[in-house]
Formats: C-alpha cells, sequence, structure tokens
C-alpha cells in the first residue's frame, strides 16, 4: 500500500509530482497563493486549497480532514536564501516553524521539509528541529545537489526527513545510506536530459550582479533557476568565463523550457502570467529531486520491512505498546 501525503506550501506542484512518480498517493494540497493553486488545480486530480498556513492553529482543522501518512512541503525560504536579503526576521521564516507546529498536532508517520542550504544556520530552523524532536520525530539532514539526483541543474537544497516513533533495522541501514549511498557522481548536462530540442548551445541566464558570467552552454548543468528570467541588456559586456559570445545565437530560455530544467515533463500544464509562472518555476522543487528523495524513502521502509523478521517485530511492537502507554 502506498503512503498517502499532503503538500503544504505546495506552489504548482513540484513535489507532488516527484512524490507521485514515487508511487506515493497525494490525497490535497495547500498554499497562499492563488497562481500557483490554479496551475496545481490544472494538473492534479486531488483537491488543492488556498490557504494562509500561518495560522496554522485555524488551519488544522481542515488539514485533519484528509486522512494521510506524510507530510511533505517547501515553506517560503526567501528570508533565507542566498538571493534575498538574508534577514529571518522579515516574517515569512516563521512559516518553518509554523511546519513544525502543523507535524506536532496532527503526527504524520513521515514528513519531508525542503528549503535553501542557509537555512541550517537559522534560529528558526533550530527551533523547528526541536519541535520536531519533541514530538518524537528521528531526523535525517541531508544538502543535496539536484544535479546528483537526476537535474540537469546545479541547485543545493536542505532536505529534513522526520520518522515518527521507534526505528529499528536489523542491518542498521539508515534512511542516510540510502539518500547518499545512490546520488550519481557524473553531472548531467542540460544536453544530457534535454538533447538537442532547445535549439541553441548557448544560452543567457541573467546574473544577480555582473561579477558572475551570464552566458552557459548546454554541455554543462545549467545554474540554479531562478523566479526571474531578463532578456539580455544591450549593455552587457562579455564576461571572462561566458562559454560564447553574445550573438543571434545566443538567447535567454523561455519560462517552458526552464521548467523542463526544473524536471518538469513537457505535458504539465502552465497557465497565467509569465511573471508568476517565472517566481513559481523558480521556487518549485525539481521534480526528479523530489522523485530521488521519495524512491530512498520508498526502498528504506521496504528493506525494513523485509528484514525485520516476526520475533524481532513482535518485540518492537510491545516496545511501541509500552511507549503509547
Amino acid at each position: 500500500m502506498s503512503l498517502k501525503f499532503i503538500d503544504l506550501f505546495a506552489g504548482c506542484g513540484g513535489m507532488t509530482l516527484g512524490f507521485q512518480n514515487a508511487g506515493f498517493e497525494g490525497v490535497a494540497a495547500f498554499d497562499n497563493w492563488g497562481s500557483a493553486i490554479r496551475v496545481y488545480r490544472a494538473n492534479f486530480a486531488h483537491n488543492a486549497h488556498k490557504l494562509d498556513l500561518s495560522n496554522w492553529q485555524e488551519s488544522l482543522g481542515i488539514l485533519k480532514s484528509y486522512q494521510f501518512d506524510m507530510i511533505i512541503g517547501g515553506p517560503p525560504c526567501q528570508d533565507f536564501s542566498h538571493a534575498g536579503k538574508r534577514d529571518e526576521n522579515l516574517g515569512r521564516a516563521d512559516l518553518t516553524v509554523n511546519f513544525a507546529q502543523i507535524v506536532e498536532h496532527t503526527k504524520p508517520k513521515w514528513f519531508v521539509m525542503e528549503n535553501v542550504d542557509r537555512t541550517v544556520k537559522s534560529q528558526r530552523y533550530r527551533r523547528a528541529s526541536e519541535i520536531f524532536s519533541e514530538a518524537g520525530y528521528s531526523l535525517t539532514q541531508r544538502i543535496l545537489d539536484a544535479n546528483q539526483c537526476g537535474v540537469p541543474q546545479r541547485r543545493k537544497r536542505l532536505f529534513l526527513i522526520g520518522e515518527l516513533g521507534l526505528s529499528i533495522s536489523v542491518d542498521s541501514r539508515s534512511l542516510a545510506n540510502y539518500l547518499d549511498n545512490n546520488l550519481t557522481t557524473k553531472s548531467m548536462t542540460v544536453r544530457d536530459y534535454l538533447a538537442d530540442s532547445l535549439g541553441v548551445t548557448h544560452y543567457y541566464r541573467h546574473p544577480r550582479n555582473y561579477s558572475r558570467r551570464a552566458v552557459f552552454s548546454i554541455d554543462e548543468p545549467s545554474p540554479t533557476v531562478r523566479g526571474v528570467n531578463r532578456p539580455i541588456p544591450k549593455t552587457y559586456k562579455a564576461h571572462p568565463k561566458d562559454t560564447a559570445l553574445i550573438s543571434e545565437k545566443v538567447r535567454p530560455l523561455t519560462t517552458l523550457e526552464r521548467s523542463y530544467l526544473q524536471t518538469f515533463p513537457k505535458d504539465f500544464h502552465f497557465t497565467g502570467s509569465k511573471t508568476d509562472l517565472e517566481q513559481m518555476i523558480g521556487n518549485a522543487v525539481p521534480v526528479k529531486q523530489a522523485e530521488y528523495i521519495a524512491r530512498c524513502i520508498s526502498t528504506y521502509i521496504s528493506g525494513k520491512r523485509d528484514t525485520l523478521n516476526p520475533i524481532k517485530r513482535e518485540a518492537v511492537q510491545m516496545l511501541l505498546f509500552r511507549e503509547s502507554k
């Protein structure tokens, strides 16, 4: 039986799609951005609710109306982000704590929380981790580059995975082992993933500042897809590390092409303004990276189930019964 999950701060559904591809069953999604919810609803059959999860106590009623074994989600990262103001006191960082509070009060068997890698340095993240631990979750924390998970893009993200209650594996294989040992060691380039379908060999990606290059080759992984996609400025001066000079053969990627770098399939339906779509695509968890996480969890659960013999299974059940008293 597949695990059922709900997706909090679901955006347009990258994380949902990855988990569904790995055999998990999505039952509901929640986000406070109407544009993202409309795209989500266009691509998934289950319910997607526009809901302000900062009011987490008021949200519990509708969340608990669903039956689920897992909560997944990526609380907004702008307050932690390299591209943002890096000030966790601006308000959105509180949503990481809200995510933990929702988990604490709904007690799913599993949760998976995603955020930018800098999150680990924040007080809000430490507080969320304390809430998870106090609620009885064993925690596995990893910073994973999407490029090692089947994504043609350099994109480091934090994943915190929690398993509720006592966890015993007779051969001591932990979830961390599955996450670490299945990463690819060979870089996936844009050409590896999309072949020549883009029709260009070099493309422009607007840099955060002009001390960085802006022209990239499809024979390397793409840089991190962000929520902005600007045209080539007429005043752009070549950077020493650009892979080609600006010419009619070099262009920015389109909105849909950027979604392919996030490993959304070509039949995923995007609708809305260009500005909104660029933002939600840039915010999304790459589909293949989410799928990688989900498959590692699934393999870990199967391995633990298969290796636990009846005698040890009975011992575990007795321990769980005593802890519940």
